[in-house]
């Protein structure tokens, strides 16, 4: 839970991490709880994470909406933190650090203890973190840390639950299935079974094992259906225990006590309930996987901020917690390591790689009086700097709090199969209880009428709805690994199929995000191989990007050595080569000399989007290099698929202006918004419509989370990995048309699974409370509903097994 209070509006914003989400009845209806709470202006669920974004203001309390959430099923999620407290030296000074802890927003309990020196809060999950809760406290005037421990995966362990549980339902089952349904289908087997250990052995064993199904790995169901039952809110797990439960209990009194029913309805369907226990499970392992972890981006993003940094204070220098440095402090940062917070340069100077916040590839020269933010790389110099900004103030501080707003957003387009399930459930229920009514008035007696209510709940179980979506997901996605495409979430494949436009990042996205040489170009009487050997000789000592560029490219020639190597800064560099002062760097650090002729070409150079590098020999220009990223072989082919497709393109980067438009004039883009920072491409992308967006670096994370789906380089860095929907696995743009190619032919697979999965209810269930009786027609029976059942879902995999042959965009001729 997250709380802050907007000044705008003067609304609080609230997140709460929920309990007890499986379907998007749960989503509806978890809405209704928190809006139906006077004082909220707006709550938003999400399945994805499992979380509730909620604005509010007075009269409602964060207590009060939780409160409401657990009457409803849906209980917010509570942990934990322990704090080390110095300076408490009697009872006061406890009650002091507790009524301060429990002032903090989100915070439910705290206690402090004189003797351990420790204090324990218990808050609504994410409302604040240890680090902010020690920082009051020692506000208050006590030193404050926090104790730091490893939180359980809850994510990890569900699907481990859910995994465990299929396997045991299926393990159980499967003689269940095998011994009935293989009677039914191969008559020898039956005889077999009668003559060997009889009917009766064979149905009391099967009501063993289905029992044990029931009450262990199907108990998921019916602890979650039944409450919700009893609320008179009906979702997805109520359907599944009562058409299990019905199955089960019809069959056990065939079992047991078979005078009860019709002799011609003795029969027993414990291979309907067992089967249908495995099948949900294997879609909710199915949907689980699809989900994704959609806070492993958050955890990427803080893991670029270091625990601790060296503060100086009096000349000495001592590693603290990054916790409890306060503005105004003085941090020593050594040669390649991360900044620690938000500050200015007070001393020394270096190159930083701000990759992270601009995308820009080039590191960028600092010196006293400049900004570094904290998670950008330090070069290869040393500098002190005053911290500016800490804890949520900092630009990665909000950078992690766009990436979590992002994600937390309400989709515009939620699960057909959810929607649809929110109104099916109640109806279903109230046509079996007509069904057994009718009968009981009509029919010759009860054994009808139950055989009509059962046939009705078991051929109505939601099998193949909840099959429909999470097997075509399964199936999709696996091809689509194998064409270097990664859907991380299911809900991606949806989304992706109905973009109107896509959004490309620059560097390492549409280029390959490594500066290469494009240009050797000498001045008169000098030659091109003379000019990158004097060149690669000063630079074999650089450590700047554009020095590796002009090394690799001079690799096949001989290296003179050089000496009295000096860098300046965001000029370049200068050293002795061969008795010859050689100097390689900007145009500023040619001031006074005449270019001449080359003047011309450098302009030339910029205009395409590359960097020229002079190089000057004695005092005169020697030449000039020109560097480049090169854009990606298939970036070009990428854009025009998408075009062909109705996909129009455009570029969000955070690079020069005349850099972003050469390159998107040499692939195909025309619409270029260059110049751009982090949120600002979260606002670009929100002016876009439905759009998916294409990033790899740090930078991205906030736009590939607004987007509607955020497709990621999978060449770039794991934070924009985690944040994204869907991954390029091979770094080939080329994968953003096959992967809305897929999306595309996957949701058609999906719809044919949900008309089929709804459609043969809508026929079925009238058939199967016997309305075609009267008529002279058939009377379904329960055998034959678990059979229409089972051939449902047989119907369903065998649609989805056909995304296998989907072709890949660059096989088409």
């Amino acid at each position: 839970m997250t709380v802050h209070q907007p000044h705008a509006t003067g609304l609080k914003s609230l997140r709460l991490h929920l309990e007890g989400m499986s379907c998007a009845s749960c989503v509806a209806r978890a809405e209704r709880v928190l809006a139906a709470v006077p004082g909220v202006a707006e709550a938003r669920v999400s399945l994805a994470d499992e979380s509730a974004d909620i604005r509010y203001g007075g009269p409602a309390t964060a207590e009060a909406l939780a409160e409401a959430l657990g009457r409803a099923g849906y209980p917010a999620r509570r942990e934990k933190l322990v704090l080390s407290v110095e300076g408490m030296t009697c009872a006061s000074c406890t009650g002091r650090v507790e009524r301060v802890l429990k002032a903090q927003p989100g915070v439910i309990e705290a206690s402090a203890n004189l003797a351990n020196r420790r204090a324990q809060v218990t808050l609504w999950e994410g409302a604040s973190t240890a680090a902010a809760l020690a920082q009051a406290v020692t506000r208050a005037g006590f030193a404050a840390a926090p104790m730091r421990a490893e939180a359980p995966d809850r994510r990890a362990e569900d699907l481990r639950g859910l995994r465990r549980d299929a396997w045991i339902a299926g393990l159980l089952a499967l003689p269940v299935f095998l011994v009935e349904m293989g009677g039914h289908l191969i008559p020898a087997l039956h005889h077999w079974v009668a003559h060997t250990i009889g009917t009766q052995t064979s149905w009391i064993a099967q009501f063993l094992l289905t029992s044990l199904i029931l009450a262990g790995p199907g108990r998921r169901f019916f602890v979650k259906g039944v409450p919700a039952l009893v609320r008179g809110a009906p979702d997805m797990n109520s359907l599944v225990s009562v058409g299990t439960f019905a199955a089960w209990a019809f069959s056990t009194v065939a079992t047991f006590a078979p005078g009860l029913l019709p002799e011609g309805s003795r029969a027993v369907y414990f291979e309907a309930a067992s089967v249908i226990v495995v099948l949900i499970l294997i879609g909710r392992l199915m949907e689980a996987r699809a989900r994704g972890q959609a806070g492993a981006a958050i955890a990427g993003l803080i893991r670029l901020q270091p625990r601790t940094a060296r503060l100086s204070r009096d000349g000495i220098e001592t590693e603290v917690p990054i916790e409890t440095i306060t503005p105004g402090a003085i941090l020593q940062i050594r040669p390649g390591e991360r900044i620690p917070l938000d500050g200015v340069v007070v001393s020394g100077q270096s190159a930083v790689d701000e990759a992270m916040l601009t995308g820009e590839a080039l590191p960028v020269a600092k010196a006293e009086g400049d900004e570094v933010t904290g998670g950008t790389v330090n070069g290869t110099g040393a500098m002190a700097m005053q911290a500016t900004r800490v804890g949520a103030d900092t630009v990665l501080a909000r950078i992690v709090a766009m990436v979590e707003e992002a994600q937390g957003a309400k989709l515009p387009v939620q699960a057909l199969v959810d929607r649809i399930t929110l109104r099916f459930v109640p109806v279903v229920m109230a046509v079996a209880a007509l069904t057994v009514l009718v009968w009981l008035v009509l029919g010759p007696g009860l054994g009808e009428a139950l055989v009509a209510g059962v046939s009705v709940l078991i051929i109505a179980c939601p099998c193949a709805m909840g099959l429909a979506t999470p097997v075509s997901i399964m199936v999709g996605t696996g091809r689509a690994a194998e064409l270097g495409v990664l859907f991380r979430k299911g809900e991606a494949l949806q989304r992706l199929s109905e973009i109107e436009r896509v959004g490309f990042d620059k560097t390492g996205t549409l280029t390959e995000g490594r500066p290469q040489v494009t240009d050797v170009l000498p001045a008169e009487g000098r030659e091109t191989q003379e000019l990158l050997r004097l060149a690669a000789a000063v630079e074999a000592r650089s450590e700047h990007p554009l020095a590796g560029a002009i090394l690799r490219a001079a690799e096949a020639l001989d290296r003179p050595e050089a000496q009295g190597f000096a860098a300046t800064p965001g000029h370049g560099a200068e050293a002795m080569v061969g008795g010859q002062c050689v100097r390689v760097g900007s145009a500023r650090m040619m001031e006074g000399l005449d270019p001449g002729p080359l003047a011309g070409a450098a302009s030339r150079l910029e205009a395409e989007g590359r960097t020229p590098a002079w190089v000057a020999v004695e005092g005169r220009i020697a030449g000039v290099i020109g560097v480049a990223d090169r854009v990606k072989p298939t970036s070009r082919a990428a854009v025009a698929e998408l075009a062909r497709m109705g996909l129009p393109s455009a570029m969000v980067t955070g690079d020069a202006p005349g850099v972003a438009r050469a390159i998107g004039q040499e692939i195909g883009i025309d619409d270029i918004h260059a110049g751009i920072l982090p949120g600002g491409k979260v606002a670009e992308v929100s002016k876009m419509g439905r759009a998916a967006f294409v990033g790899d670096g740090i930078n991205d994370a906030p736009a590939l989370a607004a987007a509607d789906v955020g497709i990621a380089i999978g060449t770039g860095t794991d934070v924009a990995i985690e944040a994204a929907d869907v991954v390029l696995m091979s770094g080939d743009p080329l994968g953003v048309a096959n992967a809305v190619a897929l999306s595309r032919r996957t949701m058609r697979n999906i719809r044919q699974n949900l008309v089929w999965a709804f459609g043969y209810n809508v026929a079925l269930i009238p058939v199967a409370a016997g309305v075609l009786v009267p008529f002279g027609g058939p009377q379904l029976s329960p055998m034959l509903a678990a059979g229409a059942m089972a051939f449902s879902s047989v119907f369903v995999l065998t649609n989805a097994l056909r995304l296998r042959r989907a072709p890949a965009v660059g096989a088409r001729p």
